[in-house]
């Protein structure tokens, strides 16, 4: 099995590292999950990814079903749940009025704000108990781990 050095200087495993960054992604996840269950109405994951998809701009029910790995039927329908639910909204592009864009109401951009907090102020608590060391090494390894994986899930949703 192949070692790597880790920044404590000992040696471990590819395996052990993996692990390790799983074990911080369970606990991320659970903060997601926390977050979602705070908001009211509260909604679930692929709900949450919807809005996500939305807040960032140029979405459609296609990416929605490409995004999601799901029918379009299905994407369909949670869409229209999102929508009368009073949080997502569906408009003609401007660019081609053939061209239906999801966007969020007022009401679903105060709702991810929402959620956003919520992350934010558990975030700030655990980072109040590391050291300014111990911070800036999270930071760094948070903005290389998203880098990392946004290049590893565009080469795999490109490969289909």
């Amino acid at each position: 099995m192949a070692r790597r050095m880790s920044i404590a200087g000992s040696t471990t495993t590819v395996r052990e590292q993996v692990d390790e960054v799983v074990a911080a992604t369970r606990m991320v996840a659970a903060l997601i999950a926390e977050s979602l269950a705070s908001l009211e109405p509260a909604l679930t994951m692929p709900q949450w990814r919807v809005l996500v998809l939305a807040n960032e701009g140029s979405c459609n029910v296609t990416a929605v079903a490409a995004d999601l790995r799901v029918h379009m039927s299905n994407a369909t329908r949670m869409c229209d749940r999102l929508v009368a639910a009073g949080l997502l909204q569906r408009r003609r592009a401007d660019y081609d009025r053939r061209h239906v864009l999801l966007t969020l109401t007022a009401p679903g951009e105060a709702l991810v704000e929402s959620a956003m907090d919520y992350r934010r102020r558990a975030i700030e608590a655990a980072m109040d108990l590391m050291t300014g060391d111990e911070r800036a090494t999270v930071v760094s390894a948070a903005s290389v781990f998203v880098r990392a994986t946004t290049q590893a899930r565009m080469r795999t949703l490109s490969q289909g």
